[in-house]
Protein backbone atom coordinates (compact mmCIF):
# COMPACT_ATOMS: atom_id res chain seq x y z
CA UNK A 1 0.00 0.00 0.00
CA UNK A 2 2.88 2.37 0.72
CA UNK A 3 4.36 1.65 -2.70
CA UNK A 4 1.02 2.41 -4.40
CA UNK A 5 0.67 5.62 -2.43
CA UNK A 6 4.08 6.76 -3.53
CA UNK A 7 3.28 6.04 -7.13
CA UNK A 8 0.13 8.09 -6.97
CA UNK A 9 1.95 11.04 -5.44
CA UNK A 10 4.77 11.26 -7.99
CA UNK A 11 4.94 14.70 -9.61
CA UNK A 12 4.03 15.07 -13.28
CA UNK A 13 6.97 15.23 -15.70
CA UNK A 14 8.04 18.70 -16.72
CA UNK A 15 7.18 19.73 -20.30
CA UNK A 16 10.13 19.85 -22.68
CA UNK A 17 11.66 23.24 -23.50
CA UNK A 18 11.70 24.44 -27.12
CA UNK A 19 14.34 27.15 -26.82
CA UNK A 20 17.32 24.84 -26.85
CA UNK A 21 18.38 22.57 -29.69
CA UNK A 22 19.65 20.06 -27.19
CA UNK A 23 16.08 19.45 -26.04
CA UNK A 24 14.82 18.19 -29.47
CA UNK A 25 15.55 14.50 -28.78
CA UNK A 26 13.63 14.76 -25.55
CA UNK A 27 10.68 16.30 -27.41
CA UNK A 28 10.70 13.49 -30.00
CA UNK A 29 10.91 10.89 -27.29
CA UNK A 30 7.97 12.43 -25.48
CA UNK A 31 5.96 12.60 -28.72
CA UNK A 32 6.63 8.94 -29.52
CA UNK A 33 5.78 7.94 -25.98
CA UNK A 34 2.53 9.91 -26.13
CA UNK A 35 1.61 8.32 -29.50
CA UNK A 36 2.29 4.86 -28.11
CA UNK A 37 0.12 5.70 -25.14
CA UNK A 38 -2.71 6.77 -27.45
CA UNK A 39 -2.36 3.58 -29.52
CA UNK A 40 -2.27 1.45 -26.38
CA UNK A 41 -5.37 3.18 -25.04
CA UNK A 42 -7.19 2.65 -28.36
CA UNK A 43 -6.17 -0.99 -28.45
CA UNK A 44 -7.40 -1.48 -24.90
CA UNK A 45 -10.71 0.17 -25.76
CA UNK A 46 -11.19 -2.05 -28.82
CA UNK A 47 -10.29 -5.15 -26.83
CA UNK A 48 -12.78 -4.12 -24.18
CA UNK A 49 -15.52 -3.74 -26.79
CA UNK A 50 -14.66 -7.11 -28.31
CA UNK A 51 -14.81 -8.71 -24.89
CA UNK A 52 -18.24 -7.23 -24.26
CA UNK A 53 -19.64 -8.33 -27.63
CA UNK A 54 -17.98 -11.77 -27.48
CA UNK A 55 -17.85 -12.94 -23.87
CA UNK A 56 -16.21 -16.17 -22.89
CA UNK A 57 -18.32 -19.31 -23.59
CA UNK A 58 -19.24 -19.86 -19.95
CA UNK A 59 -20.96 -16.45 -19.91
CA UNK A 60 -22.96 -16.89 -23.13
CA UNK A 61 -26.56 -15.71 -22.71
CA UNK A 62 -29.51 -17.91 -23.72
CA UNK A 63 -29.63 -18.15 -27.52
CA UNK A 64 -32.81 -16.71 -29.00
CA UNK A 65 -34.91 -19.28 -30.84
CA UNK A 66 -34.82 -18.98 -34.59
CA UNK A 67 -38.18 -18.85 -36.43
CA UNK A 68 -37.65 -22.41 -37.71
CA UNK A 69 -37.11 -23.70 -34.16
CA UNK A 70 -40.23 -21.94 -32.90
CA UNK A 71 -42.24 -23.43 -35.75
CA UNK A 72 -40.91 -26.92 -34.96
CA UNK A 73 -41.88 -26.59 -31.31
CA UNK A 74 -45.36 -25.44 -32.28
CA UNK A 75 -45.73 -28.44 -34.60
CA UNK A 76 -44.64 -30.82 -31.84
CA UNK A 77 -47.05 -29.22 -29.40
CA UNK A 78 -49.88 -29.59 -31.91
CA UNK A 79 -49.22 -33.33 -32.27
CA UNK A 80 -49.01 -33.77 -28.50
CA UNK A 81 -52.37 -32.07 -28.04
CA UNK A 82 -53.82 -34.10 -30.91
CA UNK A 83 -52.84 -37.32 -29.15
CA UNK A 84 -54.12 -36.13 -25.78
CA UNK A 85 -57.49 -35.24 -27.28
CA UNK A 86 -57.90 -38.45 -29.29
CA UNK A 87 -56.36 -41.23 -27.19
CA UNK A 88 -59.27 -41.44 -24.67
CA UNK A 89 -61.44 -42.56 -27.61
CA UNK A 90 -59.13 -45.50 -28.45
CA UNK A 91 -59.58 -48.87 -26.74
CA UNK A 92 -57.42 -51.94 -26.16
CA UNK A 93 -59.13 -55.25 -27.01
CA UNK A 94 -57.93 -58.53 -25.53
CA UNK A 95 -59.28 -61.76 -26.98
CA UNK A 96 -60.05 -64.48 -24.46
CA UNK A 97 -59.58 -68.20 -24.82
CA UNK A 98 -61.69 -70.25 -22.41
CA UNK A 99 -60.03 -73.22 -20.78
CA UNK A 100 -61.52 -75.81 -18.42
CA UNK A 101 -60.09 -75.76 -14.92
CA UNK A 102 -61.09 -77.33 -11.60
CA UNK A 103 -63.61 -75.31 -9.60
CA UNK A 104 -61.11 -74.91 -6.77
CA UNK A 105 -58.50 -73.26 -8.96
CA UNK A 106 -57.69 -69.60 -8.52
CA UNK A 107 -58.88 -67.13 -11.12
CA UNK A 108 -56.81 -64.03 -11.73
CA UNK A 109 -58.66 -62.59 -14.71
CA UNK A 110 -60.93 -59.61 -14.28
CA UNK A 111 -63.65 -61.00 -16.56
CA UNK A 112 -66.31 -63.06 -14.77
CA UNK A 113 -66.57 -66.60 -16.14
CA UNK A 114 -68.39 -69.76 -15.22
CA UNK A 115 -67.17 -71.67 -12.16
CA UNK A 116 -65.48 -74.39 -14.18
CA UNK A 117 -63.90 -72.06 -16.70
CA UNK A 118 -60.96 -69.72 -16.72
CA UNK A 119 -60.12 -67.02 -19.24
CA UNK A 120 -56.66 -66.26 -20.52
CA UNK A 121 -55.57 -63.63 -23.00
CA UNK A 122 -54.99 -65.06 -26.47
CA UNK A 123 -54.60 -62.03 -28.74
CA UNK A 124 -54.82 -58.26 -28.78
CA UNK A 125 -56.17 -55.55 -31.01
CA UNK A 126 -57.45 -52.00 -31.05
CA UNK A 127 -60.72 -50.19 -31.57
CA UNK A 128 -62.36 -46.84 -30.98
CA UNK A 129 -65.46 -45.56 -29.20
CA UNK A 130 -68.24 -44.91 -31.69
CA UNK A 131 -70.88 -43.42 -29.41
CA UNK A 132 -71.66 -42.66 -25.77
CA UNK A 133 -73.69 -45.88 -25.47
CA UNK A 134 -70.59 -48.08 -25.48
CA UNK A 135 -70.44 -49.21 -29.11
CA UNK A 136 -66.89 -49.87 -30.26
CA UNK A 137 -65.69 -50.22 -33.85
CA UNK A 138 -62.86 -52.59 -34.67
CA UNK A 139 -61.76 -55.07 -37.34
CA UNK A 140 -63.62 -58.31 -37.87
CA UNK A 141 -60.35 -60.24 -37.90
CA UNK A 142 -59.59 -58.94 -34.38
CA UNK A 143 -62.66 -60.68 -32.91
CA UNK A 144 -63.51 -63.46 -35.37
CA UNK A 145 -61.89 -66.17 -33.24
CA UNK A 146 -63.33 -65.20 -29.87
CA UNK A 147 -64.11 -68.19 -27.71
CA UNK A 148 -67.75 -68.91 -26.91
CA UNK A 149 -68.72 -69.58 -23.31
CA UNK A 150 -71.44 -71.91 -22.02
CA UNK A 151 -74.13 -69.30 -22.62
CA UNK A 152 -73.13 -68.96 -26.27
CA UNK A 153 -71.64 -65.50 -25.76
CA UNK A 154 -68.45 -64.52 -27.57
CA UNK A 155 -66.50 -62.38 -25.19
CA UNK A 156 -63.44 -60.20 -25.02
CA UNK A 157 -61.89 -57.88 -22.49
CA UNK A 158 -61.83 -54.18 -23.35
CA UNK A 159 -59.63 -51.56 -21.72
CA UNK A 160 -61.09 -48.11 -22.26
CA UNK A 161 -61.12 -44.69 -20.66
CA UNK A 162 -63.88 -42.31 -19.70
CA UNK A 163 -64.02 -38.64 -20.70
CA UNK A 164 -61.80 -37.72 -17.73
CA UNK A 165 -59.10 -40.18 -18.80
CA UNK A 166 -59.76 -42.78 -16.10
CA UNK A 167 -59.06 -46.28 -17.45
CA UNK A 168 -61.19 -49.30 -16.67
CA UNK A 169 -61.84 -52.82 -17.97
CA UNK A 170 -65.17 -54.01 -19.27
CA UNK A 171 -66.39 -57.18 -20.91
CA UNK A 172 -67.22 -56.69 -24.56
CA UNK A 173 -69.63 -58.67 -26.70
CA UNK A 174 -70.08 -58.73 -30.46
CA UNK A 175 -73.25 -57.06 -31.73
CA UNK A 176 -72.50 -57.01 -35.46
CA UNK A 177 -69.94 -58.14 -38.04
CA UNK A 178 -69.18 -57.50 -41.70
CA UNK A 179 -66.38 -59.81 -42.88
CA UNK A 180 -66.56 -58.36 -46.40
CA UNK A 181 -65.25 -55.03 -45.10
CA UNK A 182 -63.34 -56.46 -42.13
CA UNK A 183 -65.51 -54.52 -39.67
CA UNK A 184 -67.10 -55.44 -36.36
CA UNK A 185 -68.96 -53.63 -33.59
CA UNK A 186 -68.64 -54.50 -29.90
CA UNK A 187 -70.82 -53.36 -27.03
CA UNK A 188 -69.67 -52.73 -23.47
CA UNK A 189 -71.75 -51.79 -20.46
CA UNK A 190 -70.78 -48.22 -19.59
CA UNK A 191 -73.41 -47.41 -17.00
CA UNK A 192 -71.95 -44.84 -14.64
CA UNK A 193 -69.25 -43.79 -17.09
CA UNK A 194 -69.14 -40.88 -19.50
CA UNK A 195 -67.34 -41.85 -22.69
CA UNK A 196 -65.61 -39.68 -25.26
CA UNK A 197 -66.64 -40.89 -28.75
CA UNK A 198 -64.14 -40.30 -31.51
CA UNK A 199 -64.77 -37.42 -33.91
CA UNK A 200 -65.73 -38.84 -37.30
CA UNK A 201 -64.24 -37.16 -40.35
CA UNK A 202 -64.44 -38.01 -44.03
CA UNK A 203 -62.16 -39.86 -46.43
CA UNK A 204 -63.72 -38.25 -49.48
CA UNK A 205 -61.41 -35.21 -49.55
CA UNK A 206 -58.12 -36.89 -48.64
CA UNK A 207 -55.00 -36.00 -50.62
CA UNK A 208 -51.79 -37.92 -51.06
CA UNK A 209 -49.09 -36.33 -48.95
CA UNK A 210 -51.24 -35.02 -46.12
CA UNK A 211 -50.28 -35.95 -42.58
CA UNK A 212 -52.00 -38.77 -40.73
CA UNK A 213 -51.58 -40.54 -37.41
CA UNK A 214 -52.30 -44.06 -36.18
CA UNK A 215 -53.17 -44.76 -32.55
CA UNK A 216 -53.37 -48.30 -31.25
CA UNK A 217 -51.75 -51.05 -29.23
CA UNK A 218 -49.01 -52.68 -31.33
CA UNK A 219 -47.66 -55.85 -29.73
CA UNK A 220 -49.74 -55.00 -26.65
CA UNK A 221 -48.13 -51.61 -26.00
CA UNK A 222 -51.09 -49.42 -25.10
CA UNK A 223 -51.79 -46.01 -26.61
CA UNK A 224 -48.99 -45.96 -29.15
CA UNK A 225 -48.88 -43.10 -31.64
CA UNK A 226 -47.22 -43.41 -35.03
CA UNK A 227 -47.04 -40.70 -37.67
CA UNK A 228 -46.89 -40.63 -41.43
CA UNK A 229 -48.61 -39.41 -44.54
CA UNK A 230 -51.34 -40.60 -46.84
CA UNK A 231 -49.23 -42.53 -49.35
CA UNK A 232 -51.99 -43.55 -51.74
CA UNK A 233 -55.74 -43.64 -52.27
CA UNK A 234 -58.19 -46.02 -53.89
CA UNK A 235 -56.17 -49.14 -53.10
CA UNK A 236 -57.65 -52.63 -53.19
CA UNK A 237 -56.90 -55.07 -50.37
CA UNK A 238 -58.30 -58.53 -49.52
CA UNK A 239 -60.89 -58.96 -46.77
CA UNK A 240 -61.03 -61.94 -44.36
CA UNK A 241 -63.67 -63.64 -46.51
CA UNK A 242 -61.66 -63.19 -49.69
CA UNK A 243 -63.67 -60.30 -51.08
CA UNK A 244 -61.76 -57.21 -52.22
CA UNK A 245 -62.05 -54.07 -50.11
CA UNK A 246 -61.93 -51.16 -52.54
CA UNK A 247 -60.98 -47.59 -51.81
CA UNK A 248 -58.50 -48.41 -49.04
CA UNK A 249 -56.16 -45.72 -47.76
CA UNK A 250 -52.44 -46.44 -48.01
CA UNK A 251 -50.16 -44.88 -45.38
CA UNK A 252 -46.59 -45.17 -44.15
CA UNK A 253 -47.66 -44.58 -40.54
CA UNK A 254 -46.47 -47.77 -38.83
CA UNK A 255 -49.19 -50.37 -38.34
CA UNK A 256 -48.21 -53.63 -36.66
CA UNK A 257 -49.87 -56.55 -34.92
CA UNK A 258 -52.19 -55.07 -32.30
CA UNK A 259 -52.83 -51.86 -34.28
CA UNK A 260 -55.66 -53.51 -36.21
CA UNK A 261 -59.02 -51.88 -35.58
CA UNK A 262 -57.55 -48.63 -34.31
CA UNK A 263 -58.20 -45.24 -35.89
CA UNK A 264 -56.23 -43.47 -38.58
CA UNK A 265 -56.74 -39.77 -37.91
CA UNK A 266 -56.01 -36.55 -39.74
CA UNK A 267 -54.34 -33.38 -38.47
CA UNK A 268 -57.61 -32.23 -36.91
CA UNK A 269 -58.04 -35.38 -34.83
CA UNK A 270 -60.86 -36.70 -37.02
CA UNK A 271 -60.88 -40.40 -37.82
CA UNK A 272 -60.42 -40.99 -41.55
CA UNK A 273 -59.97 -44.75 -41.56
CA UNK A 274 -59.77 -48.01 -39.61
CA UNK A 275 -56.26 -49.49 -39.59
CA UNK A 276 -56.51 -53.00 -40.95
CA UNK A 277 -53.50 -54.39 -42.80
CA UNK A 278 -49.79 -54.11 -43.50
CA UNK A 279 -47.56 -55.74 -46.05
CA UNK A 280 -44.58 -57.50 -44.48
CA UNK A 281 -41.59 -59.28 -45.89
CA UNK A 282 -42.28 -62.98 -45.82
CA UNK A 283 -41.19 -64.60 -42.59
CA UNK A 284 -40.15 -61.36 -40.87
CA UNK A 285 -43.41 -59.97 -39.50
CA UNK A 286 -41.85 -56.52 -39.79
CA UNK A 287 -43.85 -53.66 -41.27
CA UNK A 288 -42.63 -52.63 -44.69
CA UNK A 289 -44.11 -49.16 -44.46
CA UNK A 290 -46.96 -50.11 -46.79
CA UNK A 291 -50.03 -50.09 -44.57
CA UNK A 292 -53.76 -49.81 -45.20
CA UNK A 293 -56.91 -48.49 -43.58
CA UNK A 294 -60.58 -48.94 -44.43
CA UNK A 295 -61.93 -45.50 -45.43
CA UNK A 296 -64.18 -43.95 -42.82
CA UNK A 297 -66.91 -43.21 -45.37
CA UNK A 298 -67.33 -46.97 -45.80
CA UNK A 299 -67.40 -47.40 -42.02
CA UNK A 300 -70.08 -44.71 -41.61
CA UNK A 301 -72.33 -46.52 -44.10
CA UNK A 302 -71.80 -49.91 -42.46
CA UNK A 303 -71.70 -49.43 -38.68
CA UNK A 304 -75.31 -48.25 -38.10
CA UNK A 305 -76.63 -51.45 -39.70
CA UNK A 306 -74.29 -53.57 -37.60
CA UNK A 307 -75.54 -51.88 -34.43
CA UNK A 308 -79.23 -52.26 -35.28
CA UNK A 309 -79.36 -55.51 -37.26
CA UNK A 310 -76.06 -57.25 -36.52
CA UNK A 311 -75.33 -57.60 -40.23
CA UNK A 312 -74.46 -55.19 -43.04
CA UNK A 313 -77.14 -53.68 -45.27
CA UNK A 314 -76.31 -56.01 -48.17
CA UNK A 315 -76.98 -59.13 -46.06
CA UNK A 316 -80.50 -58.09 -45.10
CA UNK A 317 -81.85 -58.97 -48.53
CA UNK A 318 -80.13 -62.31 -49.03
Amino acid sequence: MEMLASLHTLPSPLPPTTTSSSSEPSYKTAFITRRRAIISASTAAIASLLHISNPIPSLYPAVALQPQQVELDQEEDRIVRLFQETSPSVVFIEDLELAKIPKSSSKGDRVVVAEDEDAKVEGTGSGFIWDKFGHIVTNYHVVDKLATDQSGLQRCKVLLADARGTSFYKEGKIVGIDPAYDLAVLKVDVEGYELKPIVVGTSRDLRVGQSCFAIGNPFGYENTLTTGVVSGLGREIPSPNGRAIRGAIQTDAAINAGNSGGPLIDSYGHVIGVNTATFTRKGTGISSGVNFAIPIDTVVRTVPYLIVYGTPYSNRFQ
